[in-house]
């Protein structure tokens, strides 16, 4: 682990929001257009995440034909955003808008298309707006043989870091949604 991601000694425990889904609870997509999450893409991973105990979650994808990188094995970039999308949904559970600042990924063993993907995420620590947190990613089960980790530092951010730098058709859209949850969340990660 590199510096970056070992929390300073003055980090404080996750404190899970109060209005959090409860364990056992599904998350649901944070935007319908988001590639790791979102129903509106095709090709995209369709990551479901559970609340878990705590400030932690479950979470899985299949991954398809059109995940692949080499012939029949999935793609790192996309194990990596897998783990990106599980270790962001973890911010829900604090009720804080944050982004990627950091990603380290290790890839254990590879992941043959067709496979089911099982993570498992937590929150470690939470330093002022930085949130460190670290999840597992396995095969043939929950219990199964470990495939990919990662390790992750968060960045708490307002939603003007969006509004600025997003493309204004997707904003409006999202910003004009009348279901407030959805609005809130269309904004919680990604950077």
């Amino acid at each position: 682990m590199s510096t970056a991601l070992t929390p300073p000694a003055d980090a404080a425990a996750p404190v899970r929001h109060p209005d959090a889904p409860a364990p056992g609870g599904l998350l649901g997509a944070h935007y319908d257009h988001c590639f790791g999450c979102g129903g509106a893409q095709s090709h995209g991973l369709h990551l479901e995440a559970r609340a878990g105990e705590g400030v932690s979650l479950t979470a899985e994808f299949t991954v398809t034909a059109a995940h692949q990188g080499a012939p029949g094995l999935a793609h790192g970039g996309v194990l990596a955003t897998a783990l990106d999308e599980t270790l962001g949904s973890l911010n829900w559970l604090l009720r804080v808008i944050a982004v990627t600042g950091r990603l380290e990924t290790d890839f254990v063993r590879p992941v043959p298309v067709d496979t089911v993907l099982f993570l498992e995420a937590e929150v470690t620590a939470v330093a002022g707006r930085k949130i460190y947190s670290r999840a597992t990613g396995r095969i043939g089960g929950p219990q199964g043989p470990v495939a990919v980790r990662a390790e992750a530092l968060f960045i708490e951010v307002k939603v003007d870091h969006f509004i600025d730098n997003g493309r204004p058709e997707e904003i409006q859209a999202a910003m004009a949604d009348p279901d407030q949850a959805r609005r809130a969340r269309a904004f919680e990660v990604n950077p």
